[in-house]
């Protein structure tokens, strides 16, 4: 069986009559074969979604209709969570636990972005005051249109999420285009819409790669915004596309975010949250805190710690209890990561621990959680981002030297800094360069608020009110009193 892309309400087989392979990392063995969309796909989606925009019902709903499908969607999710969660372990190898917190916060993100869509119906209009009585004006938000969607490997489902419910409470129509390497539980998603009954046209998903079917989606003259999740340089390839048409874009790319921790800092919390902050997911995730800044203090014995706590790591796949690290997501991502830590060896960092193969993993794609430590400044390994379970660790002696170093980055995503000193804290974290900074901890994110990057690390923000305004345009009305002449040409 091969799954299909789901245009304008309906399962429609590829034009291009191909399919791939997705693979399971654990194993590195076939799951499922999934439709290779290409150009002509993309027309149909995009045709579709644009007919239900312009002429169907969805963007005419009120906010409430609205967001009764999007509630009717989440608790579809809920119904299959553990299947869900399971499929997304089996297509991206995380550990269950992660995936079934990724699968909940799915779920949530819909139910979320029904209360703001039934909210705008209680909204009024933003009267706006100008200087001449007889006009009034008012300033309105409407939906921008067809929405075009790619997003990463990293976290399939609630990638998704972020941009499907958003871009539907507005009132918008989409086209997603999941990665090539996770679409299983893209094409769940279809299939719960389906279930839902969704009106056709409003949310279409074709499978298939980059160049084939991500590239015409971005160029595509009919999709009014474009929203992209991944790498700087595709980033930058989708941003030049919407450039040629002025197209509305948002961008949440790359990170090779601080964490500076202060002496004052507990050792074990400063530990676990290093730990959590660039081993969850494998390392595979754009805010991660990659780059840890310790207090020289500190440094001696909190690496003796960290060390010691990441031998205890359990590695494995991600469906076997007290696995806590799992395979990367595919044989690219698996020699990327390790071509960058023989990178780092021969710029003259030391290899602390890790950098390897798991001796009792012969197959799959596992790497060993990896700290480098004396990593000079304008290495490959401090500067760019890796994507993958390895850290780098350096001393500092001063705050002041600390900021500096952690704002020497092309990148702003994310920050944290930990300390018992909460001035500090609060200082540091509004110094920091980045638009999300975390104190005391690293990577908790919520719906509710906002997430996106300074510098190259995007445009725009994604969640919260912020993530529903991605998907609508501000339109002044402006009314001139009927009963009162004007007086310009006829007096």
């Amino acid at each position: 069986m091969t799954f299909t892309h789901y245009i304008d309400g309906q399962w429609q087989q590829a034009d291009s009559q191909g399919s791939f392979a997705t693979i399971n990392p654990a194993t590195q063995q076939p799951i499922k074969d999934v439709a290779a969309g290409n150009k002509a796909d993309i027309d149909k989606a995009v045709s579709a979604a644009r007919n239900a925009f312009d002429h169907g019902p969805w963007p005419r709903l009120s906010g409430k209709e609205r967001g009764a499908y999007l509630r009717k969607i989440a608790a579809l999710i809920n119904e299959r969570l553990t299947e869900l969660a399971k499929l997304e372990v089996e297509d991206n190898g995380k550990p269950y636990p992660e995936a079934e917190w990724d699968i909940e916060d799915t779920a949530g993100c819909f139910e979320f972005y029904a209360s703001l869509a039934e909210q705008m119906d209680e909204q009024d209009d933003d009267v706006i005051e100008v200087p001449e009585s007889r006009f009034t004006s008012k300033a309105v938000k409407e939906p921008v249109g067809v929405a075009g969607a790619i997003i990463p490997w990293n976290f399939p489902m609630l990638m998704a999420a972020w941009k499907v419910a958003p871009a539907l409470a507005a009132g918008c129509t989409m086209v997603l285009k999941p990665s090539e390497v996770t679409p299983l539980t893209a094409i769940a998603l279809a299939q719960i819409a389906e279930q839902a009954e969704l009106p056709p046209g409003v949310l279409n998903i074709v499978t298939g790669t980059g160049p084939d079917a991500g590239q015409p989606l971005a160029e595509h003259p009919d999709v009014d915004k474009m929203a992209f999740t991944g790498s700087v340089p595709t980033g930058s390839r989708i941003m030049a596309m919407a450039a040629n048409q002025v197209k509305n874009i948002s961008l949440e790319l790359g990170g090779k975010s601080p964490l500076i921790i202060f002496s004052d800092t507990d050792i074990e919390q400063a530990v676990e949250w290093i730990m959590f902050g660039i081993f969850w997911n494998q390392g595979q995730v754009c805010s991660a805190t990659s780059r840890v800044l310790v207090e020289q203090s500190l440094y001696p014995k909190l690496m003796e710690r960290l060390i010691a706590e990441a031998k205890k790591i359990t590695i494995g796949e991600g469906n076997e209890d007290g696995v806590l690290l799992g395979p990367l997501v595919n044989q690219s991502q698996y020699e990327k990561v390790l071509a960058a830590i023989e990178k780092g060896q021969q710029e003259g960092a030391t290899l602390a621990y890790g950098g390897e193969r798991p001796e009792h993993l012969p197959t799959g794609y596992y790497v060993k959680p990896t700290i480098f430590t004396d990593v000079p400044e304008d290495s490959w390994i401090w500067k760019e981002e890796i994507f993958g379970p390895v850290v780098c660790v350096k001393p500092f002696t001063t705050e002041a030297e600390a900021v500096a170093l952690a704002n020497d980055s092309r990148f702003g995503l994310a920050g944290a800094v930990m300390s018992k000193d909460l001035q500090r804290c609060d200082r540091v974290a509004r110094a920091l360069r980045a638009g999300i900074i975390w104190v005391n901890c690293s990577q908790p994110t919520f719906v509710e608020a906002p997430w996106g990057g300074y510098k190259q690390s995007g445009i725009g923000r994604e969640l919260g009110t912020w993530g529903l305004n991605n998907y609508l345009e501000t339109k002044q009305i402006t009314s001139y009193d009927p009963e009162q002449p004007w007086g310009w040409y006829i007096k």
